[in-house]
């Protein structure tokens, strides 16, 4: 595998995603145009969908970036036709949404990239190392503890600067999932959410924001998703998984991860972080992301056809941008969600 891969975008990716309804009024009317804001982590793929499908369905596709959790207040509030978030709705804002489901829709992975000149790409780094770089206690590059995972490899005396989203974000969530399955004192003192008091580093909107902050911070290490990491070409580490490997985080890593999937509850919530040591070659940071839709809308239609086709025929254009293949028991019961959507 080599060290650096290039995909067909480039640029920093802008965090809006063709033009989005405003916040403060209801979605448009029109069948023939769905709107929708969330989740960056899917937005890449997204821009690949939206031309596709108004060139096959004649729909408009608007749909803003503006990270999960405002997919979520958005879609509670029916101000857009779907949500897109990568954590799935908790149980209060499951009730506040009234009537709102989640649809996992893209498979991908919240990889960890960073800043430090004059080292090459792929250093290699444990769950628990992680967190107590994000915990601030690890503090330079040349820590022992990253030596030893790294041997042959110079590094600097170089502070290290954690960068974390400052906004609502499923990729924050997958993050600390993750580190809340591989650390005991993560999960006590900082835990799981969209949102959480990380115990330092600089943040920043979006996983553009968190793109940006790192390129131009030397020293710098932030949780991003995987499209942004190879459209900006940052380097990133490998991340140990649970049998002891590390694997480049790739469609055929996450898809790894996705087979370790044995059963979907009836939310279709599932969390596919620090897959178990039978599956040796599973990046240990994969994740769902998923659409929120109401299921009662004036759209019913559009948007279940819309729904219908991104998680079929849609799914062909994620391997390019590092997005899996949706597994069958996901599809399954995506099929079987998608026909609750009614007028």
């Amino acid at each position: 595998m080599p060290h650096r891969r290039t995909v067909l975008l480039a640029g920093l990716i802008p965090l809006t995603v063709g033009a989005c309804g405003s916040s403060s009024s209801s979605p448009a009317t029109d069948s023939k145009q769905l709107v929708g804001a969330g989740s960056t982590l899917v937005a890449p793929l997204l821009s690949q969908w939206q031309p596709e499908y108004n060139k096959q369905a004649g729909v408009t596709v608007a749909y803003s970036a503006i990270g999960s959790g405002g997919g979520i207040a958005q879609i509670t509030a029916r101000t857009i036709d779907f949500g897109a978030s990568d954590a799935p709705l908790s149980e209060d804002q499951s009730k506040e949404a009234n009537g709102v489901v989640q649809i996992p829709w893209a498979l991908a992975a919240t990889t960890v990239a960073y800043n430090v000149p004059g080292v090459p790409t792929e250093l290699k780094l444990t769950g628990p190392l992680l967190a107590e770089i994000f915990l601030g206690k690890v503090t330079t590059w040349n820590d022992p503890r990253i030596a030893a995972a790294n041997p042959g490899v110079t590094l600097p005396a170089l502070k290290i600067i954690p960068v974390h989203r400052s906004d609502s974000s499923g990729d924050t969530y997958a993050f600390t999932n993750y580190l809340s399955h591989v650390s005991p004192e993560w999960k006590a003192s900082v835990g799981t959410s969209t949102e959480v008091a990380f115990p330092g580093g600089i943040g920043g909107k979006g996983n553009s924001g968190v793109g940006g902050a790192i390129a131009s911070t030397p020293g710098a290490i932030g949780y991003i998703a995987i499209s942004y990491v190879l459209a900006n070409k940052l380097d990133f580490a490998l991340i140990a998984n649970a049998a002891g490997n590390y694997p480049v985080p790739d469609v055929v890593s996450i898809e790894a991860a996705a087979k370790t999937l044995k059963s979907v509850p009836s939310n279709n919530e599932v969390s596919i972080v620090d897959p178990p040591a039978s599956a040796p070659n599973a990046y240990p940071i994969s994740t769902f992301t998923y659409a929120l839709v109401p299921l009662k809308s004036p759209k019913a239609d559009t948007l279940k056809a819309f729904l219908k086709w991104a998680i079929t025929a849609g799914q062909k254009f994620g391997p390019k941008l590092d997005f899996a293949p949706l597994p069958a028991e996901i599809l399954s019961a995506d099929e079987t969600t998608i026909a609750r959507i009614e007028n």
